[in-house]
């Protein structure tokens, strides 16, 4: 599949959920979310970063300018929700290692897929909070030595990024960085309700609830322009 370069980023043009998962089925590799802040902030770091792995969009943002490359087709993927169907998908055949989020939260994400998907083999997990280097090399350690098919790591961009591409250097697997969304599951953190995710307004639900996002939603006027002008 031909990617779509957006400001430097790479794209997969994902027509759906299930195309995104049969291609990481055949192709293992780290899944990234890119929305406009990414595309606009992107930098030499963040650009090899996510143009060494499997970028997807998921944001309107992105999906917007997708189509104006061409990509007609291309949908948006909430990587929120991208995560359980991929659990969806793969939990009876499967094995799993989470990382990420406080104590409670990765405790509270594990006993909810465990009720969720019954059989759901998870291998490992740990929170997402590295005391000191040493730990940081135990989990990789550990999860090379438990070699799970699937890893979720919810760290936040780049970190987990970086930590994901650690791991893979001694054990590759289907990896997707989760952000905040082991939060979102477990009622730690409200996603927007379904009409402004629907109607492409997550970011101005997430704007009233937390006014002082307006000093990183400002830059999304740029993007907007870039959108009109065509310069991206």
């Amino acid at each position: 599949m031909n990617r779509i370069n957006l400001n430097g980023v790479a794209v997969y043009p994902f027509e759906s959920v299930d195309l995104l998962l049969d291609y990481v089925d055949e192709h293992k590799g780290i899944l990234v979310a890119i929305n406009a802040e990414k595309i606009l902030h992107a930098t030499p770091l963040t650009r090899d970063i996510i143009n060494r792995n499997i970028g997807y969009c998921d944001g309107a943002g992105a999906k917007i300018a997708l189509h104006q490359k061409g990509a007609k087709t291309a949908c948006k993927i909430a990587g929120c929700e991208l995560w359980l169907k991929i659990v969806e998908r793969y939990h009876n055949t499967k094995s799993f290692y989470l990382v990420g989020g406080k104590q409670d939260v990765i405790e509270s994400t594990v006993a909810k897929l465990k009720e969720q998907f019954s059989g759901i083999n998870i291998v490992g997990y740990r929170n997402g909070y590295f005391k000191n280097s040493n730990e940081r090399v135990d989990t990789v350690a550990d999860i090379a030595q438990r070699k799970p098919d699937i890893i979720f790591v919810a760290m936040g961009s780049p970190l987990q990024e970086q930590f994901m591409e650690e791991v893979r250097k001694y054990h590759d697997a289907i990896f997707q960085g989760l952000g905040g969304s082991f939060d979102i599951y477990t009622g730690h953190a409200r996603r927007a309700p379904k009409w402004w995710v629907d109607h492409n307004l997550e970011f101005a639900y997430r704007l009233i609830k937390e006014p002082k996002r307006i000093k990183r939603q400002i830059h999304l006027l740029k993007y907007g322009w870039w959108l009109l002008a065509r310069k991206l």
